[in-house]
């Protein structure tokens, strides 16, 4: 059965969609969380049933974060994404709060030849978790914002929030 809910926050309202885990913290693994207006992002299917409640470990965790007292998730996701899109996923995870990467970074940390940034950056698009699987925190090789679903204002914000140096550019 897949369950969401919606909430509020800086980046105007969440879509968060899941489904009952006996492994996640507060029994709901993640599968997507996506913003208004986002590139390839999820609406609301007949079926799904509405249940703020089953989100409440998740909501709890994005307002931490959002007050500025949580830097790290804590949650079970729903397993998605092919072989290649789960390593890129993997390794922007482990991009530090308040810092910033490039794609030719983590195509090196998956071993992925730099030829291989385009593929990086698809797979990056196709984060199904924005804000929680960090790809706000990729950024170009020479400093600029590119490339996120959730658009560049929103990934400014994002990255101002944590304090990120490359904020501004």
């Amino acid at each position: 059965m897949t369950l969401y809910t919606t909430m509020d926050s800086p980046l105007g309202e969440l879509l968060l969609v899941g489904e009952r885990s006996r492994t996640a913290r507060g029994g709901t693994a993640l599968a997507s969380l996506s913003v208004p207006g986002q590139k390839g992002g999820v609406t609301v299917r007949d079926g799904w049933t509405g249940d703020a409640a089953a989100f409440a470990e998740i909501t709890g965790q994005l307002r931490a974060y959002f007050d500025g007292t949580r830097t790290r998730f804590d949650l079970t996701y729903v397993p998605s994404g092919s072989a290649f899109q789960r390593q890129v996923w993997a390794a922007i995870e482990t991009v530090p709060y308040g810092t910033t990467t490039t794609y030719g970074r983590i195509a090196d940390r998956i071993g992925a030849p730099r030829t291989a940034v385009r593929s990086v950056g698809a797979a990056i698009a196709a984060n199904p978790l924005l804000i929680v699987r960090p790809c706000h925190r990729v950024i170009g090789a020479n400093g600029a914002l590119t490339g996120y679903a959730g658009g560049l204002q929103r990934k400014q914000r994002l990255l101002l929030h944590e304090g990120a140096a490359q904020a501004a550019a």
